[in-house]
């Protein structure tokens, strides 16, 4: 018998059928699959509904940038949901932060990139605050930060008493959640050059991640999947970056609001998977009296998430009144809903524990996808709320169903 037919047979590949193996992964998976196949579903729905105007390069570069606010939210929920906790006051810190960023640019004239790390660090201090009331004075984090929730909704409203609605001159600050990448100087070929480059490049450091991940799967005598499977699950996840990069291509090419959100999933999808802090955050999520025994120091790990939370409701804050070009009253209302819902959506389980950044993104595109798809179509805003608690009920009670399956 060949090295390789060796490593299949102990992987518990070779001696299944194909169709079988396909089968099985399905079933094992589907609550993994699920979101992708949602989104796909609501994707083909809107764009027969709107004969194919939801798919054009132009609303897809929209729904990106509509999306971007919602999936720096997502991201650092997702990490606070996994500690079994919930941050509630996401939404008007973001609103808040937007407004004094805003305010430093038009009322006292700082630089746009320095106010943004002025409000960055205004969410720092915001994560500390409220950390600190959960890890040492005992306060619930539920508590904590609906407290939070009114207290910055009124700072809000204070910051804006006298002004109103606050228009944001600032170009470059603006191009944050509106522009997009340059493309290369002196090339003309009638699409966005730079973005094919990009995305022939993501492509090929997708296979070769999980052309390495596999191997050492093998390496330990994981199970993996058998090599049709693989590279036919290499070859879809390809196609369909390809797919969304040469829509892009043809338009104006990749939204700075993608590049934001992706060096923060980046960061934070490495910091969960191969640092010793995302284990730390896993372990205390699945039981956090057993991390502490084993020696995490569970309420500084705890602080971390909700400082890296507020900071990143800081930049959700930029982010969104960036795209609006204007800080106004109404900024951060429900923001905490939508990352909640795509946290959920995405996997992150409800018992605390589970959860990827990744597949978190997902879930702020199934809900931004609902938004902007029922805008196309007309539908009241009472009628979008009550689709979306349909489908945010729906996601949740599969996860709870598929977990205690298994």
């Amino acid at each position: 018998m060949s090295d390789k037919n060796k490593k299949e047979v102990s992987s518990g590949t070779a001696k299944v059928g194909l169709g079988q193996e396909i089968a099985n992964l399905v079933k094992t998976n589907i609550r993994d699959y699920m979101m992708y196949i949602a989104l796909v579903l609501i994707m083909a729905f809107f764009t027969w509904r709107t004969h194919g105007g939801f798919i054009q390069a132009r609303n897809i570069s929209n729904l990106i940038n509509q999306a971007a606010y919602v999936a720096v939210l997502a991201i650092g929920m997702t990490v606070i949901l996994i500690l079994k906790h919930i941050d509630l006051s996401v939404g008007y810190v973001a609103g808040f932060c937007g407004a004094i960023a805003a305010i430093l640019m038009t009322q006292y004239n700082v630089n746009e990139w320095l106010a943004i790390l002025i409000v960055m660090c205004v969410g720092l201090v915001i994560g500390l605050y409220q950390g600190l009331l959960v890890t040492r004075v005992g306060v619930p984090a539920f508590v904590t930060t609906l407290a939070g929730m009114f207290m910055f909704r009124g700072l809000l409203n204070l910051s804006l008493q006298k002004t109103g609605t606050i228009i944001v001159p600032n170009a470059g600050f603006n191009a944050l959640s509106n522009g997009f990448i340059p493309d290369i100087p002196g090339v003309n070929l009638g699409f966005h050059f730079l973005t094919v480059l990009i995305g022939i490049v993501a492509v090929v450091l997708v296979i070769i991640s999980q052309i390495k991940a596999r191997r050492q799967k093998m390496k330990y005598n994981f199970q993996v999947t058998s090599t049709p499977v693989f590279v036919f699950t290499l070859v879809f996840i390809s196609v369909i970056i390809m797919l969304i990069i040469w829509v892009l291509a043809g338009y104006s090419g990749i939204p700075w609001a993608a590049v934001i959100v992706g060096v923060v999933l980046f960061v934070y999808n490495y910091m969960l998977n191969k640092t010793r802090l995302g284990r730390y955050i896993y372990g205390i999520g699945g039981n956090d009296q057993a991390a502490e025994l084993s020696g995490v120091n569970v309420k500084r790990v705890t602080l971390f998430a909700f400082c890296s939370m507020s900071v990143l409701a800081a930049l959700s804050g930029v982010l969104y009144t960036s795209r609006l070009q204007s800080a106004t009253p109404t900024a951060g209302l429900a923001f905490e809903m939508d990352a909640i819902a795509s946290s959920y959506i995405g996997g992150t389980a409800v018992s605390g524990g589970i959860g990827k950044v990744t597949n978190t993104i997902i879930g702020a595109l199934v809900i931004m996808s609902l938004t902007n798809g029922m805008n196309l179509m007309g539908v009241d805003i009472s009628y979008q709320y009550i689709v979306k608690g349909i489908i945010f009920i729906i996601a949740v009670a599969f996860d709870v169903r598929t977990r205690s399956k298994k």
